[in-house]
């Protein structure tokens, strides 16, 4: 892999059109291209190789830093995208080791208990940082399908010249995630859909398409299709990495729970911009397009199914062409980088309680099907690595899923009791567009 240089003012281009491109500051902006596109960087730079061959000795936020610098250029200027990059990521996301050779990386230490926060809290301050000189309100729509919504909450509560509108479907988030996104008030509003992710999703869509929408409000999404999303979820691989590289290893296979693929899209980007990485595992719930799509050369996504593990309940995920983009369309290359392992829920409860019984190790739904995953690969293909699972949320959040004699056990993060007794404040919505646009014109 030939080593490219940081690229001083990075484009982005429309994954529909590489002709389109755009700043960076465009690409947040816009969310999504004209074309109906994602956004990607025009080129993949790679970090020094002299950096990766000391990443052991640098923190986090050093690390953060340094991909994010690689990545946009001068677009931002270096001591404010520090600052940016200090303010979002001031928290942990430790590796431990459960096995001699089988390690979870927590991405739960956040203010919403998820791995979301790392993209939420990034773009909600560099969304603010460009917002600065600007006089219109920035109105951010997101879909979430569990933890999106509490990360995008939080991280943009308070954030002058920004309203969040979050979508979220009725009864098909957990209690913890519900009061995350519907209690907080200020600038932040929920819409309780009558519908499954998909349509949230095909709703928020919808409005980025509608013209009469966008002449009256400046609209951006905060979901995992936005670029400021998927750049500091990369953080976080380079960081893993760093902590095996302390210990003496230098292979690692990574198994990410995906269900929209913007986490597992994330690692593949960190991989093309030099993290040395042996393999990656993709493990899904029931919905599983991107398996059958490896298995059988065909992409038919099909709708989504609710699971234990609700947050991987997408049917068709919107981050595969952007992995497809990684890859330049080489589906070999990407096959032999990438595999997928899909469980059932009671292949998932088996997995928590196994995981529990063996490693005293209390897992959310989510990172149970990646601790799954990550065991059939190293079933399949055993050897001397070290095998990552990620844990993408903390098992608080999940009452209805872990049995009751296990979820007693689990110790609440710093601020979870505090949101029981809090009012919800969610306005109820049809799957109609248009009722969706007369509320978010009347509610200007």
């Amino acid at each position: 892999m030939a080593f490219k240089k940081r690229i001083l003012h990075m484009k982005f281009y429309s994954t529909n059109n590489k002709t389109l491109k755009v700043s960076f500051k465009d690409a947040v902006f816009n969310s999504l291209p004209a074309d109906k596109g994602l956004y990607m960087p025009e080129a993949i730079p790679q970090l020094d190789p002299l950096f990766i061959k000391n990443i052991q000795q640098h923190s986090l936020q050093e690390i953060a830093f340094e991909v994010a610098y690689t990545l946009l250029g001068d677009d931002i200027p270096k001591e404010d995208l520090k600052q940016i990059v200090n303010d979002a990521i001031n928290f942990d996301a430790p590796v431990k080791f459960l096995t001699d050779n089988t390690a979870v990386l927590e991405l739960f230490h956040g203010p919403s208990y998820a791995f979301k926060d790392f993209g939420a809290r990034f773009m909600s301050r560099v969304m603010g940082y460009f917002s600065q000189t600007d006089d219109k309100l920035l109105d951010v729509l997101v879909a979430t399908s569990g933890d999106t919504g509490g990360a995008v909450a939080l991280g943009f509560l308070g954030v002058e010249g920004t309203r969040v509108t979050i979508l979220y479907p009725k009864g098909k988030v957990s209690e913890v995630q519900e009061l995350q996104l519907t209690t907080n008030g200020q600038n932040i509003r929920a819409i309780e859909v009558e519908g499954t992710f998909d349509d949230c999703q095909a709703l928020v869509k919808q409005a980025f398409n509608d013209s009469e929408l966008n002449a009256v409000l400046r609209l951006t999404s905060a979901n995992s299709i936005n670029i400021a999303r998927l750049i500091p979820q990369t953080f976080y691989y380079f960081y893993a990495y760093a902590q095996l590289k302390s210990q003496g290893i230098n292979e690692v296979v990574f198994t990410v729970p995906s269900g929209n693929f913007g986490n597992i899209g994330a690692g593949l980007l960190a991989y093309k911009m030099g993290l040395p990485v042996k393999h990656f595992v993709a493990a899904t719930n029931v919905n599983d397009t991107v398996p059958r799509f490896l298995s059988s050369g065909l992409y038919e996504p099909l709708p989504s199914v609710q699971t234990l593990s609700n947050a991987m309940d997408v049917g068709n995920p919107s981050n595969w062409i952007r992995i497809q983009d990684i890859f330049g369309g080489d589906v070999d290359e990407l096959k032999s980088m990438l595999s997928s392992y899909t469980f059932t829920d009671e292949e998932t409860e088996r997995g928590m309680q196994k995981l529990f019984e063996e490693s005293n190790y209390i897992a959310c739904p989510h990172t149970a099907i990646a601790w799954l995953g990550a065991r059939a690969y190293a079933n399949e293909y055993p050897g001397h690595y070290a095998s990552v699972f990620l844990s993408t949320a903390h098992p608080c959040k999940f009452p209805d899923a872990i049995a009751a004699d296990v979820f007693e056990k689990i110790v609440l993060p710093k601020g979870a009791e505090d949101l029981q007794g809090r009012e919800k404040l969610a306005e109820p919505l049809k799957v109609d567009f248009e009722a969706f646009k007369k509320y978010l014109i009347n509610h200007n």
